[in-house]
């Protein structure tokens, strides 16, 4: 975790001298605003997903099906919220109670999680490949629910989960955070981190040792899910509507992305959550500066990617030892 908080330290002391006005901040209409705030806000949505992606890795799995989750969640709670004509959902009677909105729609996203969980802990799917067939058929499942359109919604109480703010940080932030202490208690304050490491590192061992296996990967997945949930609609109330063909597109890989940065073993086995919020936020920062120097977007992409693989090499256990053996020969 060490090489990621030093290039994360690297990339703000370079916006310190370079970026002018990165480190300013105000304060309008009771909310914080300013460039810093502008990063973790919008870093909310990946930190989310890596706090649930971590849990799965960790188990020696993956999850590809959190964008499509993130569409599905978000298509729900609009068409909860607009009552389309014609959808499915405008029957259920959730009215315009907001807490019901949520929860309907974080029933969905823990049923989207308890699906892989079951192709990948009762079925012996491999994981790559049961949440394949969620990330195609989800992101599909969120265009019938929409009838393919992008539906809009007027709802101030659900928006402020997207651009709201509680003691004048915004709600994403809070929401993330939270779900990340919530995680962070439950793996070191409980047996749950225990049981993650042991099924990951070996699962026969784990499973002879008197570990259920199966209930563990089933309840990672099912926290994946949750974590995409919050993630979608985060995301669809921030624009005020449901995009199914481009809400939480290609997320998944940033978050799998900030999961290795981080320093999570992708094998299986150690994991740590304070490393893939570091590797979330570090991603960010890194756009935002980018961006920020008017370099373009096609260049922006193999220059993140090129930093990213950097990252992840100089991590590499054999790149270390090889490096560590070059200068012990360059000494003598």
């Amino acid at each position: 975790m060490a090489i990621p908080l030093i290039v994360l330290a690297a990339i703000l002391l370079f916006d310190l001298f370079f970026t002018p006005g990165f480190f300013s901040l105000e304060i309008r209409d009771g909310r914080l605003y300013g460039s810093l705030i502008d990063v973790v806000n919008r870093a909310a949505p990946v930190m989310l997903l890596s706090v649930g992606m971590t849990l799965v890795i960790a188990t020696g799995g993956v999850d590809l099906s959190v964008g499509a989750v993130m569409a599905i969640v978000g298509a729900t709670s609009a068409c909860l919220i607009a009552k389309p004509s014609g959808s499915i959902l405008s029957g259920i009677p959730v009215g315009t109670s907001i807490p019901a909105i949520i929860a309907v729609s974080l029933g969905v996203a823990l049923i989207c999680g308890l699906f892989n969980g079951v192709l990948v802990s009762f079925f012996s799917f491999q994981p790559i490949v049961a949440t394949l067939l969620l990330m195609v058929a989800g992101r599909g499942l969120a265009q019938l629910l929409t009838d393919g359109q992008i539906i809009i919604f007027t709802n101030p109480g659900f928006a402020s989960m997207g651009s709201g703010a509680w003691f004048g940080i915004p709600i994403p932030i809070w929401l993330a955070v939270g779900m990340f202490g919530l995680m962070g208690l439950l793996s070191r304050r409980t047996n749950l981190g225990l049981f993650v490491e042991a099924v990951g590192s070996n699962p026969v061992a784990s499973q002879l040792s008197g570990i259920n296996a199966r209930t563990i990967k089933l309840a990672v997945y099912a926290i994946c899910g949750i974590c995409a949930g919050i993630a979608g609609l985060i995301g669809t109330a921030d624009i005020k509507a449901a995009d199914a063909n481009n809400a939480g597109l290609y997320l998944e890989l940033d978050a799998i992305l900030a999961v290795a940065i981080g320093g999570t073993s992708m094998a299986g086995g150690r994991f740590t959550l304070a490393g893939s919020l570091i590797g979330a936020l570090l991603m960010q920062t890194l756009a935002t500066t980018i961006f920020a120097r008017g370099i373009t977007p096609e260049a922006t992409l193999v220059l993140k990617a090129l930093i990213v693989v950097g990252v992840c090499l100089f991590q590499s256990p054999r790149f270390q030892a090889r490096f560590q053996h070059r200068q012990a020969g360059a000494q003598g």
